[in-house]
């Protein structure tokens, strides 16, 4: 399955699932990232960490792990 870290810049995504498990994925739920809300990856950083993605309208930045744990389409 494809995760949030394949998504190459200026790609949307949906996510399917959150992987993780306890206060890791309660965080990045409270972060707005839920199942089937629509992702659009706006840059990397130079070294590949973080991700800045934009969701349900506000700009984000992510940590590649992080990204690992979201399943998208």
């Amino acid at each position: 399955m494809k995760t949030l870290k394949d998504i190459k810049v200026g790609e949307d995504a949906t996510v399917v699932k959150l992987n993780g498990e306890g206060a890791i994925k309660r965080r990045i739920m409270d972060m707005g990232i839920t199942k089937g809300v629509k992702i659009h990856v706006c840059k990397v950083a130079p070294l590949g960490d973080p991700v800045e993605i934009t969701v349900r309208g506000y700009q984000l930045s992510i940590r590649k792990d992080d990204a690992q744990m979201i399943e998208v389409e």
